[in-house]
């Protein structure tokens, strides 16, 4: 699963300039050949490790590196 959660790491890393947050639908078009289940495996992997965080805005939720960019508090983007 090493290689797995790089893709996810290095996605975040490459799109850091333009946002912090993701939802958890772009995390999909990573891992064409999984299903949702087990990419939510992954990312939940990732959050369990602190690499990842959650982000909730009530109606839904999103992933972003640990410490990058707004916290929830000050959050501005949509």
């Amino acid at each position: 699963m090493a290689d797995e959660k790089d893709v996810v790491v290095d996605f975040l890393n490459s799109k850091s300039k333009m946002k912090s947050k993701f939802y958890f639908k772009d995390f999909l078009e990573l891992f064409p050949d999984k299903g949702p289940r087990e990419v939510k495996k992954i990312l939940t992997k990732l959050v369990n490790e602190e690499v990842l965080e959650f982000w909730s805005s009530g109606s839904t939720t999103m992933y972003g590196l640990k410490g990058a960019g707004k916290q929830a508090h000050t959050e501005g983007e949509d």
